[in-house]
């Protein structure tokens, strides 16, 4: 392992960006930031540039882009990128080593595909780029022989239980969920929900579209078919559970009946540090567990009847080729009509499981064809919405 880690930061001002850059603060002498990108908080991206002295900075925002060069808030040297292009700028830059895909949604899906091609090995957090177009992420990561991080707290946990291990030992990957904040209501009561209200998580302190689709098992579904796509197992083989807590991120259930789970506190900084200091553990930059406190770990089997949307996620996978792209599109089309106070939140799934039966799914043989049918998702789940009346 290289003794300092470079990386390029897609996404450096949101949650997942907030703790990987509390891991470098945590670990300086082992991790470095060369580059960093953002939507339109060319601020924070200020911020963050004057502290860790980043150069390369892009925002893909145009008119954020525009603000920002005349805001004097950068150095004279540092060099300012914009759009798709200029994260892809960022995710290669030559000195780069591992390139955090943090960039919620289908924009990273580009930029990541280059990194790739230029050797860089990539810390995942973003759930749609294999949800979306598995195929050819982890073909193009095989072909160059670079390395799939996951960040995301669960497939780590994954991760870490299965090193050491044969993967043909492995009877099932147990996906854990917090159940969100409705968990225990009604439906009734799920008739009423407001963005307002699902936009504060029990636990977790994530962005709002991650935390949303915390709230409808959407994000759980999305992580089954990335669990697909990561370790290399059959729908059947991964399972849903719901730990109310957050305190247990994954288990492997072996076919010996052994389990292994992985703890930690809720916070996304232990699973980011695991992956980008890997083969060689850091300094934890928030406080771990103390088993000597008393504390509380519930399970129970996850609810698909008041939460359809991971039924759904399932039976994308199952279909296979661009059955999980509709999935992702559908979703993110219904969410963002739920934020602007539209789409009643109860009605998300709805939008989800009739795309899916609207849209033909096919084996894609170009990335080409999935952003078509990516495309045509996208416009069949906002028509399902107009006729619902929102």
């Amino acid at each position: 392992m290289k003794l300092v880690r470079k990386l390029s930061i897609l996404g450096a001002t949101g949650s997942i960006g907030d703790n990987t850059l509390s891991v470098v603060r945590a670990n300086p002498d082992r991790l470095k930031v060369v580059g960093i990108a953002g939507r339109k908080n060319f601020q924070k991206l200020a911020r963050i540039a004057a502290e860790f002295g980043v150069k390369d900075v892009a925002i893909r925002d145009e008119e954020a882009y525009e603000q920002a060069k005349a805001s004097k808030l950068f150095s004279a040297d540092t060099r300012l990128y914009c759009g798709t292009e200029g994260l892809t700028a960022v995710a290669t830059l030559p000195e780069a080593d591992t390139v955090v895909a943090a960039v919620v949604g289908t924009s990273a899906l580009r930029p990541t595909l280059a990194a790739i091609e230029a050797g860089k090995d990539i810390a995942l957090a973003n759930k749609e780029l294999l949800v979306m177009a598995g195929k050819f992420v982890m073909g193009a990561a095989k072909e160059k022989g670079v390395d799939m991080l996951p960040l995301d707290s669960e497939h780590n946990a994954i991760f870490q239980c299965l090193v050491g291990e044969r993967i043909d030992d492995v009877a099932k990957l147990l996906i854990t969920a917090s159940g969100g904040m409705f968990r225990d209501y009604s439906v009734e009561q799920m008739k009423q929900i407001k963005p307002a209200q699902a936009l504060k998580h029990p636990n977790w302190n994530m962005g709002p579209k991650v935390t949303i689709d915390s709230s409808t098992l959407a994000n759980k579904g999305l992580e089954v078919i990335e669990a697909k796509w990561l370790f290399g197992v059959s729908p059947e083989q991964i399972q849903v559970v719901v730990q109310k807590q957050s305190l247990v991120h994954s288990m492997v259930q072996f076919k010996d009946g052994s389990i292994k789970a992985h703890f930690s506190p809720p916070s996304m900084t232990f699973a980011i540090s695991h992956s980008l200091l890997y083969g060689k553990r850091g300094l934890p930059a928030v406080e771990t567990l103390d088993f000597c406190k008393p504390m509380q770990i519930d399970f129970a089997p996850p609810d698909t009847a008041r939460f359809p949307c991971l039924k759904h996620a399932y039976a994308a996978l199952r279909a296979g080729g661009t059955a999980t792209t509709c999935f992702n599109a559908a979703n993110e089309q219904a969410v963002a009509s739920f934020i602007k106070g539209g789409l009643p939140w109860i009605n998300i799934a709805d939008v989800v499981g009739q795309t899916l039966e609207k849209t033909p799914h096919v084996d894609p043989q170009s990335l080409e064809e999935v952003l078509q049918y990516d495309s045509l998702a996208r416009q069949n789940a906002d028509a399902i919405i107009a006729k619902m009346g929102y």
